[in-house]
């Protein structure tokens, strides 16, 4: 894919550009909100893979093939110019530390391949279609026929009114203040220093509703910088995370954002900046971001250069639909001769829902939780020119499908520390799932 082409269109709802493709299979949309620029429609990959847990292959060495040697981008054209999109399920940690991890059934690793997408500039209002080739006639033609997708005929499905789940089911509380008891009894005897420990909540598809419809319903109520859906065959994945976990840009520059530290917004305003500034304020709450500003410094030192890990920005408060959380900012620099590949086995799972120390937080984690699949797992891209990004999958919703309709499950979790209390750390799951409950149940 040595050739790229770019040609433009009039700007479009990229949500609504994804309708006529909801139920095709590796049809994907990565949606931003907020502030952010750039958002990306994909289908028709012209390569796939799935690794379930009982594959031997190394999926890290997948996915560098998958992806191919390294072919420049077009300067003018967007941060994502062709490449990969994978969905890595939290149990793929398994494969970078062997601590026989149970699995759900979802594949470990999935990854597509896309010769083309639409990418949509949200500050400048216009649409960019992307096409990679060999030459640049079979670029410019892969570019032109992602430019059609725009003129698809959308299905004759009005959006769905009402709850798109009837009874959304929540794992025992008590149970789980029980576990954050056990936790914190680990953390004062010198185990771990913290542990995210979450939650489920789980249920079905209302007849006649479909992931796209809870997709389009989550962008409209609480859009955030990493919503995403992905259909895949028999199941898809919407997110609504506000967590990045890496990035890399094509000169090697590293970044990732951490998030520890919680608070709901407020009833009114001056509530809700009340509630923001008691966040920026605790100890705890510092505490618990340092601990995994840490962790991924110890992460991305595995790929760098010696000196090259910097944590340039500490406890941000961002705001968003239902919560403040306290954002941190971890940087690099890739050392020659690494890859992407590299990049995420050195940092899989994400630091910020595992614990400290990690491996040991995991070995807490799978004793107290059933496996995780997509939740805390990671949904990526990786292009053809070197560049990567990729959210935390939390504020997810994994959906699979049966002969019923859509079975679903959605997960939140909590930052355990030494001095958590188990009832606000269940409280803080609720307020997580806040903005996922509405959009199905209400």
């Amino acid at each position: 894919m040595r050739r790229v082409a770019l040609l433009t269109a009039p700007w479009r709802e990229p949500v609504w550009a994804l309708a006529p493709f909801r139920d095709e299979p590796y049809a994907c949309a990565l949606v931003t909100g907020g502030q952010g620029r750039w958002s990306y429609l994909l289908r028709a990959p012209d390569a796939t893979f799935s690794l379930a847990a009982a594959d031997a292959a190394d999926p890290f060495t997948r996915l560098a093939e998958l992806i191919g040697s390294k072919a420049a981008g077009d300067p003018e054209g967007p941060p994502f110019q062709g490449g990969v999109v994978g969905l890595a399920a939290y149990e793929l940690g398994d494969r970078v530390e062997s601590l026989g991890l149970g699995r759900t059934d979802w594949p470990d690793l999935i990854c597509a391949r896309y010769p083309a997408l639409l990418a949509f500039d949200h500050h400048a209002r216009r649409v960019v279609a992307v096409g990679r080739g060999e030459t640049d006639a079979e670029a410019a033609e892969r570019a032109r026929a992602a430019l059609a997708w725009l003129d698809a005929p959308t299905p004759n499905r009005p959006e769905r009114a009402g709850p798109l789940c009837a009874d959304l089911v929540a794992s025992d509380g008590e149970a789980y203040q029980t576990a954050v008891a056990q936790v914190v009894d680990r953390i004062v005897d010198g185990e771990i220093f913290q542990a995210n420990i979450a939650r489920a909540w789980t249920g079905r598809l209302s007849a006649g509703a479909d992931p796209f419809d809870l997709f389009v319903r989550l962008r409209a109520q609480s859009p955030a910088p990493f919503s995403a859906y992905l259909r895949l065959p028999g199941r898809a994945l919407v997110s609504n995370s506000p967590e990045r976990f890496l990035k890399l840009d094509p000169s090697g520059a590293i970044e990732t954002k951490p998030i520890k530290g919680t608070r709901p917004r407020g009833r009114d305003a001056a509530e809700d900046r009340a509630l923001a500034a008691e966040l920026l304020a605790s100890d705890k709450d510092r505490a618990e971001n340092l601990m995994i500003v840490d962790l991924m410094r110890n992460d991305l030192a595995r790929v760098s250069p010696p000196g090259s890990v910097k944590a340039p920005e500490l406890f941000k408060v961002e705001s968003f639909a239902n919560v403040h959380h306290l954002v941190s900012t971890v940087t690099g620099q890739l050392a020659d001769g690494r890859t992407v590949a590299d990049l995420l086995r050195a940092s899989f799972p994400p630091g910020s829902i595992t614990g400290a120390p990690k491996v040991q937080a995991m070995k807490v984690i799978a004793g107290l939780e059933p496996p995780r699949g997509p939740y805390c797992g990671s949904l990526f891209w990786a292009g053809f020119d070197g560049a990567f990004d990729s959210s935390v999958l939390i504020r997810t919703v994994g959906l699979v499908q049966d002969a019923e309709g859509w079975r679903l499950e959605a997960r939140a979790g909590a930052g355990i520390v030494a001095d958590s209390d188990p009832r606000g750390e269940r409280l803080e799951t609720e307020a997580k799932i806040a903005a996922l409950k509405k959009a199905l149940t209400e």
